[in-house]
């Protein structure tokens, strides 16, 4: 219960600035923008959120059998699951302008990149013209590929959604994940690329991987080798988010509605309270490892 009002609390704040700044500098219709309904908008990014840290595996079941159960008096202006279907796409840019400037940590100069497969069904026509056919070190899937940087603590600081054959090392991609990283940027052996490492060391972006056995052997800074070892942590995170959060589920109606599930996702897992991160505490050896803060 702590927990859902801290949320909501941080949440109004936001929701607040963000209707003001609607009514005041956007010329289009304000309900085009915030819904027309009886509940504020920071109720329905509440709910959203609490959705991915409740262990419910299907957001009806969640909203049926656990918010109009139990939560009427929280939500008082509660309306059916139906139409809380139809005014969750409001949602959608506030909860990403939420998400991006609340909920991300900062860069310390210690980062990790990687990506992971959201798999969606592949015979859905929803998906038709935005997913496609990738390969991960798991296998061929069909869907998209959630590019991402954590800090040590175990922050998102930036995130990309593609469709699934989008390699790695694209220059889009990492143009777009690494606008405000700084330091060393560590990474498993998929995003070796001459080419890359050079642009990232015109942005002071140290890039950092392991070399393929068909490499010759390079003299690496004993710290950045442990560093490496703990790459691990972003694997870990990615787990989080797909084992507690929920970030992929197949079968969504809409390409809006999985939008939202992935980026309600993404801030209800800047909640969590202890997170998969590498210790940099001054009593620690550089590189050591935490499960959790």
């Amino acid at each position: 219960m702590e927990e859902q009002v801290a949320i909501f609390c941080d949440a109004d704040d936001f929701c607040k600035a963000y209707e003001k700044y609607c009514r005041n500098k956007l010329l289009m219709d304000k309900e085009e923008v915030v819904p027309k309904t009886k509940m504020a908008l920071s109720e329905i990014m509440t709910i959203l959120i609490m959705y991915h840290l409740s262990g419910y595996r299907t957001f009806k079941w969640y909203y049926v059998n656990h918010v109009m159960k139990y939560q009427k008096q929280d939500f008082p202006t509660l309306v059916s699951y139906n139409r809380f279907v139809e005014i969750m796409k409001y949602a959608l840019v506030p909860l990403l302008l939420y998400t991006i400037r609340a909920r991300f940590g900062k860069c310390s100069g210690i980062s990790f990149v990687d990506s992971t497969p959201l798999k969606v069904c592949d015979n859905h026509r929803v998906f038709s013209e935005y997913a496609a056919k990738g390969k991960s070190s798991m296998g061929w899937f069909y869907g998209f590929r959630l590019h991402m940087i954590i800090n040590d603590k175990g922050e998102i600081l930036s995130f990309c959604l593609t469709s699934g054959n989008i390699d790695d090392r694209n220059e889009d991609v990492m143009d777009s994940l690494t606008k405000e990283i700084f330091g060393k940027l560590f990474a498993d052996r998929g995003y070796i690329s001459q080419k890359l490492f050079e642009k990232l060391l015109k942005k002071d972006i140290t890039l950092v991987t392991r070399a393929k056995k068909n490499m010759k052997n390079k003299l690496m800074d004993l710290y950045d080798r442990l560093m490496l070892r703990k790459r691990v942590v972003i694997e870990s995170v990615n787990d989080f988010l797909k084992n507690i959060c929920d970030t992929e589920y197949s079968r969504h109606r809409s390409v809006t509605n999985f939008l939202v599930n992935l980026v309600s996702a993404l801030a209800a897992y800047s909640f969590l309270p202890k997170k998969p991160s590498v210790c940099s505490s001054s009593d620690m050896p550089k590189g050591f490892l935490c499960l959790f803060d």
